[in-house]
């Protein structure tokens, strides 16, 4: 019997797709097996976290991390290389140490802020003071200044409590509960309107207080949680400037509105280091069929330094290092090239990636699909179309495969809109790039970990960041071998109901190439 040439055709396809089949079905059981039971995430996170530590752009951590990746990489057997995208104002922590002396004896919880000065060898030992209470304008504030001279300033309202509303809503009367909120809504508006009669801002008064001869600025950035505050960057230049604990600064606080002159001993190292060069870290496992298409894992490498800079970001940087690591041992030849990339100066306006977007269209221009994660340990509970009309399509296609235990967490949007910062993933999206935001359960991230002192190893949960290794594993797998490439047909974008105005597409913005040093 002669069979047909179409016939044969129809019997290879037939083939053909099953054997892909088998070989989806292989790669994708390898992928769970390896996820779950030869994680290498808690070495990772150890050796990112616990020895080296925080990386604030431009410091020598920060560098030292970058190193690290492109080692850890290599060891994998996968090209990386650090990209020098510009340069940023270099500095180093050192010690900390903080004292009350008088009018009792106490050690304080604090830190000094990033960039800031550290005081002269042997610290300071100055009185605390507080701001007027009823400043009436700008002029009576000028006034009032040259109290400052030599003293520490206490720039921060002192909180009515702290305990997080969650432990008052457990434990308080409801009737107790709300005169809290009412009571500390009506402080903390008293004291903004104190701080706006002063003709400064919360973010210029610093300077003010320093050109007026203040020893140092005395901080407390409560987050909102028990023991966490928020640590960012000095805005004097010549003076310490301290964020201490909610505790430690009430009383301080207290003490100095009572006219108890509570004095502080302060001592802090750092180092100026002049300029040092910002990087991206840029991983490659090469395409074979269609090579200049791209699936990117993104993750920012950068933290604040008040912790290790655990969940914010180096989960999402592990997660992007283990996937790329699995996917390297058993789909080493992928259809389309896989990169990782690990952005500097995240923190500071997703400086690295649009730096990367700005300079690499030839890429970004064939990019098949971005998977962003960057907001903290949890499992991926939530992705968004971001505004591309066919996102339903493919995205969901990638997930098909993807084990119902995994994907029955995601809550899917289509076909959303797209988000004009936030993470790095907005770097892409305002190119037109698809990229995705693979949006995490919270962990009581914002006021616990979010730019904290407790952004540490210990908050990191590793069943769900496994949950998240395989989800976007398998994704990538799926996007490097489909057969389409991802639409970029935008959707008509919905009414901004705060302006009444249709939203507009992102644009396209460079990034900061010479940090902190004006």
């Amino acid at each position: 019997m002669r069979t047909t040439f179409k016939t044969f055709i129809l019997i290879f396809l037939v083939f053909n797709s099953i054997a892909f089949s088998q070989d989806k079905d292989a790669i994708i059981q390898n992928i769970m097996d390896e996820t779950y039971n030869n994680s290498q995430l808690e070495q990772l996170a150890f050796e990112l976290m616990d020895e080296i530590g925080p990386r604030l752009v431009g410091s020598p951590q920060m560098k030292q991390a970058h190193d690290w990746a492109v080692a850890k990489f290599n060891s994998w057997d996968i090209k990386a290389e650090n990209e020098q995208y510009g340069e940023w104002h270099a500095w180093e922590r050192g010690i900390t140490h903080i004292d009350m002396v008088s009018p009792r004896v106490k050690s304080i919880e604090g830190m000094q802020l990033a960039w800031s000065a550290a005081t002269p060898k042997k610290g300071i030992t100055v009185e605390a003071i507080t701001l007027p209470e009823n400043i009436t304008d700008s002029l009576s504030f000028v006034r009032w200044l040259p109290n400052v001279k030599g003293k520490l300033v206490l720039t921060s309202m002192p909180q009515p409590t702290g305990r997080p509303d969650y432990n008052w809503e457990e434990f308080a009367t409801p009737e107790s509960f709300e005169k809290m909120k009412k009571d500390r809504e009506e402080q903390t508006a008293t004291w903004n309107d104190n701080i706006n009669n002063t003709g400064y801002s919360s973010r210029t008064l610093d300077v003010a207080l320093e050109e007026a001869g203040a020893a140092g600025i005395v901080q407390s950035y409560w987050s909102r949680a028990f023991g966490a505050n928020k640590i960012f960057s000095s805005r004097t230049k010549n003076i310490p400037t301290v964020d201490i604990s909610l505790e430690d600064y009430g009383s301080i606080y207290r003490l100095a509105q009572k006219g108890k002159k509570p004095m502080l001993r302060i001592y802090t190292e750092s180092k100026d280091l002049g300029t040092a060069p910002t990087f991206n870290t840029i991983a490659r496992i090469e395409g074979t069929e269609k090579s200049e298409e791209y699936i990117i894992l993104s993750a920012h490498f950068d933290s604040w330094d008040g912790g290790t800079g655990a969940t914010d970001n180096g989960t999402g940087s592990i997660t992007m290092m283990e996937i790329a690591r699995i996917l390297k041992k058993y789909y080493p030849n992928p259809k389309r090239t896989i990169i990782v990339g690990l952005w500097g100066s995240e923190e500071q306006g997703l400086n690295g990636s649009r730096s990367f977007v700005h300079d690499h269209p030839e890429i970004v221009d064939n990019v098949q699909a971005v998977f962003n994660q960057d907001n903290g340990t949890g499992r991926v509970v939530s992705l968004s179309g971001q505004g591309f009309l066919h996102s339903y399509d493919y995205l969901n296609r990638w997930m098909q495969p993807v084990p119902e235990d995994i994907k029955k967490h995601v809550e899917t949007n289509f076909p959303g809109s797209p988000a004009g910062g936030g993470s790095d993933y907005a770097s892409f999206l305002a190119a037109g790039a698809p990229a995705f935001s693979m949006s995490s359960l919270s962990w009581s991230y914002w006021n616990y970990t979010w730019h904290t002192n407790l952004d540490t190893y210990d908050k990191i949960v590793f069943d769900d960041l496994k949950n998240n290794v395989a989800l976007i594993a398998i994704m990538t797998y799926m996007a490097s071998e489909d057969e389409e490439r991802t639409s970029r047909e935008r959707a008509v974008l919905p009414i901004n109901r705060r302006t009444n105005e249709q939203m507009e597409w992102p644009k396209p913005r460079d990034g900061n190439r010479k940090g902190g040093l004006d």
